[in-house]
């Protein structure tokens, strides 16, 4: 155990920001006699393999607020919070057979574009600029934070410099090379970040078990906090108070309500999410891609959610906090200041292993950067800009306002960041105010895309008064005691959905007289037809969520 950090972890982590940088402007560089068109910017030449998209789904979703933020709800939830990630793995396998054959058949850039082919270019730059909205002062700054945040813990530089130092290592390659510099490096990052969550977990595991080894530490962690263990929160504790955590999990409706919107939500229509899978050579490859990010997803919660519960089981042992010496008693997470679980934990890795696991964080932090300024980027350009400020921009053109479009989106979040000191479980806070937007964008995807009588006037009204119903929810509980219930924000998000479905629908048949919508999308069988692999391992991932499920109810 060694406190801050030494030579070796400096030579790892020195190594791996250089083997990032120079593979990102590898793959970035222009070819002999070729100017980088729109095509190789934002789809990286539509020439992905399924194991590149695969793991830069990983590499794209896995940021700080997974490895900082899902321990700090670990160190304060338990298990339960790990709903997120294996729900996702089912949901990753609903978006490949049901969302993208028709996204890749319609040759899409971007998820606004659908929006204007099935509905309207109105619809679209409402849409647009809600996204780039989410983009830079949710996404972009919450990961800034919580990525400043482990910097300043474990290696004591100030936060604003630690925010400034990620932004420009994202920015290095990111803006110059496009998604092909973020699809590539994210195969090394996941590399990383694999290796260095498990090398916390497995430090973490055997710290508490006294270096007896990991299936003793998982033992006694069990053992200590079985509280911390089960899947299914209850509403009321043992003594009959009200459990706080049920608010952010609300117990069975995590698994058949509102949690259902944000997986779907994320996964299907979130740009920088679905933009990877876009790039694939071709819908088989992009489906088998889906599938290896399905199964990774189901070993998440061991790299990120695990190590909190180890740390929880750690502070509350005076046996153990003894044994950790001085370094013990620094930044100590507690239930107030639970995101402070992963980087405390780091402080007790060997020398050279704290540079490995540092360099996942730092894989983790960075690649989703990299990928959120690329979508953003891409909206802006091919969304905004084409539209309403030059449509006849050439590939320059378009290139260069992606560039530009990503740094000025940095700089605002680098400016914000810093303001968001002092939030705790920012995992929960990203999750609870994506959900003010997420149910408005899923009601007109699903309808647009399975109801063909949705009409474009009754998606942009649902659009546009989703948020209003969202934020009637969100107070409604705190002002009218009849309405208590609904204090869970997974219930509100679930609500809100179902009602901008039923405006959508009621306007749709007031509009056409029930008649079916001109830019209906024509389904088939055929459409949906996925290969025997993908079968087969949609199969073993939901066989494996159902144990899952059964072994931590």
């Amino acid at each position: 155990m060694t406190e801050g950090f030494h030579l070796w972890d400096y030579v790892i982590f020195v190594s791996y920001a250089i083997l990032i940088l120079g593979v990102g402007l590898w793959v970035s560089r222009d070819k002999d006699g070729h100017q980088k068109n729109a095509e190789d910017y934002f789809l990286a030449s539509k020439s992905l393999p399924w194991w590149a998209i695969g793991t830069s789904l990983i590499a794209a979703n896995i940021s700080a607020e997974q490895f900082i933020g899902m321990s700090g709800s670990g160190f304060a939830l338990g298990l339960a919070i790990a709903s997120y990630e294996w729900m996702a793995a089912l949901t990753l396998i609903i978006v490949g057979k049901y969302f993208l054959p028709i996204f890749i058949q319609k040759g899409l850039y971007t998820i606004p574009e659908f929006v204007e082919k099935r509905f309207s270019t109105n619809l679209k730059t409402i849409l647009a600029v809600f996204w780039l909205a989410l983009y830079v002062f949710v996404n972009l700054t919450s990961v800034l934070y919580l990525g400043g945040l482990a910097i300043e813990t474990i290696m004591g530089i100030d936060m604003i410099y630690a925010i400034i130092g990620l932004a420009l290592f994202a920015a290095t390659y990111s803006l110059y090379g496009g998604l092909s510099a973020v699809a590539w490096t994210d195969v090394i990052q996941v590399v990383f970040l694999v290796l260095g969550g498990l090398v916390t977990t497995y430090l973490a595991l055997n710290t508490v078990s006294g270096g007896e080894g990991v299936l003793a530490g998982f033992s006694k962690v069990w053992d200590a906090a079985p509280e911390k263990f089960h899947m299914v929160l209850d509403e009321f504790n043992a003594d009959g108070s009200k459990n706080g955590n049920y608010l952010d999990l609300p117990g069975i409706w995590v698994l058949i309500g509102g949690l259902w919107v944000a997986n779907i939500y994320y996964w299907g229509f979130n740009q920088y999410i679905i933009q990877r899978t876009l790039a694939a050579k071709s819908l088989k490859e992009s489906q088998k891609g889906i599938l290896l990010a399905a199964f990774l997803k189901l070993i998440i919660p061991l790299i990120v959610v695990v190590p909190g519960i180890a740390a929880y089981v750690m502070v509350n042992d005076p046996e153990i906090m003894a044994s950790l010496g001085s370094v013990g008693q620094l930044n100590t997470p507690s239930v107030d200041q639970a995101d402070k679980a992963y980087p405390w934990l780091l402080q007790f890795l060997p020398t050279g292993l704290k540079g490995v696991a540092f360099a996942a964080l730092a894989a983790a932090i960075v690649s989703s950067l990299a990928s959120m300024l690329n979508s953003t980027s891409t909206i802006f350009t091919m969304d905004i800009y084409k539209e309403y400020f030059n449509k006849n921009a050439n590939d320059k053109q378009t290139v260069n306002v992606g560039r530009l479009t990503a740094a000025v989106a940095l700089v605002i979040a680098v400016l914000i960041a810093p303001l968001l000191d002092g939030l705790d479980q920012a995992f929960q806070y990203i999750q609870e105010y994506t959900g003010l937007v997420s149910p408005g964008i899923l009601a007109v995807f699903l309808l647009g895309l399975f109801w063909k009588k949705t009409t474009n006037n009754a998606a942009i009204w649902g659009a546009v008064l989703s948020i209003p119903v969202a934020l009637v929810l969100k107070f409604l509980p705190q002002y009218v005691e009849a309405f208590e219930w609904l204090a869970p924000w997974m219930h509100q998000m679930g609500l809100a959905t179902l009602l901008s479905m039923l405006i959508i629908m009621i306007l749709s048949n007031i509009q056409n007289k029930g008649a079916e919508d001109a830019k209906g999308i024509a389904l088939s069988k055929e459409l949906f037809k996925t290969s025997p692999l993908f079968n087969i391992g949609s199969f073993v991932v939901c066989i494996l969520l159902v144990v899952l499920y059964a072994l931590f109810w």
